[in-house]
């Protein structure tokens, strides 16, 4: 990379929301999505595999409204904080999200991706190899539960979303914590009333089933565009934040639908250098800024490699599976118990 003291000055141009396409970003993400819910609900009278195909499509849509409430919890879908706040608040209900609290938790996160020493708050539990050559048994078990797909990409969502969502983080301020027991009202009395108007059985079937899809997505878009193969982890020391958000930020480049879907967010990269670009110009600025056209870029078929990457090899600067890590253990053990001088 170049001129990194200058890229996010290069940046800055895009860092504009408007209102026009905000609110054009609302109607055509919501729209769809109430649409395509009915129409698995009506779909049901029929069957449910039938009504699973716009389940799917009613899904990819739940995606991109996440990423709509993402942008709020930036300030940077509307000019106007405090639209940003309700429009936020809003959907936050519809994705299961406290405004607030996730907020909080991922503004975190932007400011400590990728630094070994700030892991823990709004990222993916990693341990790097000397780490889990050093921890005990029960919390290898434990890491290699968190780290099984099953476990990651399907109940992940439902702790997640669910249980973790539902309450406040420790010493919450009172806005925050008074935000979270708003949206956890709100959901209740959704749920409630919808259960009882369309029927639980109905009800559970659809919303339950868009919910596991989109949420499994979500959890894999975070997943993959910071777990691959040569992303950047350094000490506090040697941490830059430019650094982090090209190097240990993904370019996820999709096809086009996909691209739609998921609100532009495979620009990660990007949104990561600036989060105050909204998610309707991490396109444009990373196809005008020179610098970034050689970020570490991964592609549908590519990113599935990130499901064997476990470990954070210091040494080699890169993520390692069990395997390699393991193997990885074994040889510098055998190296120092070789260069140990004979008594």
């Amino acid at each position: 990379m170049t001129n990194l003291k200058t890229l996010k000055k290069e940046i800055a141009p895009y860092e504009k929301a408007t209102t026009k396409e905000s609110v054009w970003q609302i109607i055509n993400t919501l729209g769809p999505f109430f649409l395509l819910w009915f129409l698995a609900y009506q779909s049901l009278s029929v069957s449910y595999w039938l009504a699973l195909v716009p389940m799917v499509f009613a899904a990819g849509f739940l995606t991109r409204s996440f990423i709509i409430f993402h942008d709020c919890t930036h300030f940077n879908f509307f000019k106007s904080r405090r639209v940003n706040r309700i429009v936020g608040t809003m959907v936050g209900v519809l994705t299961l999200f406290p405004f607030d609290q996730w907020g909080h938790e991922h503004t975190v996160h932007h400011a400590t991706s990728g630094n070994l020493d700030k892991r823990g708050t709004g990222d993916i539990w990693t341990l790097t190899v000397k780490e889990y050559a050093e921890a005990p048994l029960r919390l290898r078990f434990a890491y290699r539960f968190y780290r099984n797909p099953i476990v990651m990409f399907g109940l992940g969502p439902i702790y997640v979303f669910l249980l973790k969502n539902r309450f406040n983080r420790k010493n919450a301020r009172k806005k925050e914590r008074y935000n979270t027991y708003l949206v956890n009202v709100i959901i209740v009395a959704l749920i409630a009333l919808l259960g009882t108007v369309l029927g639980w059985q109905s009800f559970l079937l659809v919303q339950g089933s868009i919910f596991m899809i989109s949420g499994s997505i979500g959890i894999w878009l975070f997943y993959v565009q910071h777990t691959f193969e040569d992303s950047y982890f350094e000490e506090n020391s040697e941490w830059e934040y430019v650094l982090a958000a090209v190097e240990g930020s993904s370019f996820y480049k999709l096809p086009k639908v996909l691209q739609f879907l998921t609100g532009n967010i495979g620009f990660h990269h990007v949104h990561h250098l600036s989060p105050r670009v909204p998610n309707y110009r991490l396109e444009e600025a990373h196809y005008n800024t020179a610098a970034l056209q050689h970020v570490p870029t991964i592609t549908l078929a590519t990113s599935l490699q990130s499901l064997r990457f476990r470990l954070w090899d210091e040494d080699s600067k890169n993520f390692v599976s069990f395997k390699k890590g393991i193997k990885s253990i074994a040889n510098n053990r055998r190296v120092s118990a070789e260069a140990k001088p004979e008594i």
